[in-house]
């Protein structure tokens, strides 16, 4: 029978520094505690990859659970996004999301989507929120800016030492292209964040990454909300026949596919289990992979972001 154990594997950056293949997602962690005590669980039980968001709205509670911990900061590895309508001042989004963890620097830095939100449209100063126009739809910047720019003004960063590197979320192959391919830039990605799990297995956007360098990071790993991969019967098969839970079989499926895996919770007891991973034998491993051929692929987080088409 299979033993999973604490995931403690760690996969290299283009910057040379390391990243640990399992983190917690906070997605979602935005109860009076939920942030924090899912935080304060994971460090205490293994995890050392703490992954957040500005938009999420609970740095402020991961960041107290970090300093709170007793884990040594340098232990952790940290990441946040800048939120679609700050992309005209990355700086000031890094800035304001430092202060409200309380942290000196982030281990990684993510344009949130290669989408531009109109600040101009944010007349309260809260700009971890989404502008809606007039017929409802959303305040998508289309003309004066791009993610071009952010991305040129996001490579000032590193050397300010707010952040260690910076990369890029929800960004298709056309996307990183059009990225690497501009007159102004001068630094790869470290990561990718995207959407990734056996109903969206996304191999072709793996496999061009790692040609570039960039290290891709799964969220929504087990099928995003109520975690549906769960109740698949190859899923369940699978982990009745190793003796271990189906959430384990999947995160394993992640981990032995090569890059960072980032289920969330908030349970203890699954906070827990998610950390724990094993090899899936070349049988096992093929059938989840199949998954997505018999089911059909299946993409959960789909944001209306017209006129502007990210996956594409």
């Amino acid at each position: 029978m299979a033993q999973p154990k604490n995931n403690t594997a760690l996969l290299k950056l283009n910057t040379g520094a390391s990243i640990p293949s399992v983190g917690l997602g906070t997605w979602k962690s935005t109860g009076v505690d939920d942030g924090y005590k899912s935080v304060i669980k994971a460090l205490e039980v293994g995890y050392r990859h703490i992954d957040t968001a500005a938009i999420y709205k609970n740095e402020d509670q991961v960041g107290k659970a970090i300093n709170d911990s007793g884990v040594p900061r340098s232990e952790i590895f940290v990441t946040t996004k800048l939120w679609c309508t700050q992309q005209h001042n990355p700086k000031e989004g890094l800035e304001q999301s430092l202060k409200r963890l309380g942290l000196d620097y982030v281990d990684l830095y993510l344009m949130h989507w290669p989408v531009p939100l109109n600040p101009r449209s944010i007349k309260d100063g809260n700009y971890l929120t989404i502008p809606i126009k007039a017929d409802g739809t959303r305040d998508v910047e289309t003309t004066s800016w791009n993610f071009i720019k952010t991305w040129e003004l996001m490579q000032e960063l590193p050397a300010t030492g707010l952040t260690r590197a910076i990369g890029v979320s929800n960004f298709s192959i056309n996307n990183i292209k059009d990225l690497l391919a501009s007159p102004g830039n001068r630094i790869t990605p470290a990561a990718n964040q995207v959407e990734l799990h056996p109903l969206l297995p996304q191999q072709e956007l793996i496999d061009f990454c790692k040609s570039k360098g960039i290290i891709v990071e799964a969220y929504s790993p087990l099928g995003s909300n109520n975690a549906p991969l769960l109740s698949e019967k190859t899923v369940i098969e699978v982990a009745k026949k190793n003796n271990v839970t189906p959430a384990e079989v999947v995160i394993s499926w992640h981990v032995q596919r090569g890059y960072v895996v980032l289920p969330k919770s908030v349970n203890a007891d699954r906070i827990t289990s998610n950390l724990k991973t094993f090899s899936l034998s070349d049988e096992d491993f093929k059938a989840v992979s199949d998954i997505s051929k018999i089911e059909g692929e299946k993409r959960v987080v789909v944001p209306d972001w017209a006129p502007f088409v990210p996956f594409i």
